[in-house]
């Protein structure tokens, strides 16, 4: 995979993850103590992060480096996604597992 390509899909995670979180590049910019041009650059793919800032955008998207860097969850991520299912009710569980089979089939 290409340095370029690599740039951007890391991205795109962490433009995703902003979003998620309702946060803005100034929010996100902020939180980190960056420039906002800087999470503009990162976003694109312009430029790669350096480990400091990757701890940064980590804690402040709350997602491990793994997810960030590679797509990937760490086992911790699915331990709590874990957690939180074990604390649905039977009824909401089955409907979460309808949803995730649902959209495995669009896959």
């Amino acid at each position: 995979m290409g340095d370029e390509k690599l740039l951007k899909e890391i991205g795109e995670r962490i433009c995703t993850r902003r979003r998620e979180l309702r946060l803005t590049q100034e929010n996100l910019a902020e939180e980190m103590d960056v420039s906002v041009q800087m999470i503009s650059n990162l976003e694109l793919g312009k430029k790669a992060i350096r480990p400091e800032n990757l701890v940064k955008v980590c804690t402040a998207l709350d997602v491990s480096a793994d997810y960030i860097l590679a797509g990937t969850h760490a086992k911790r991520d699915l331990s709590d996604v874990m957690r939180k299912f074990a604390l649905l009710s039977l009824e909401n569980q089955r409907l979460l597992e309808a949803l995730m089979d649902s959209l495995l089939e669009k896959r």
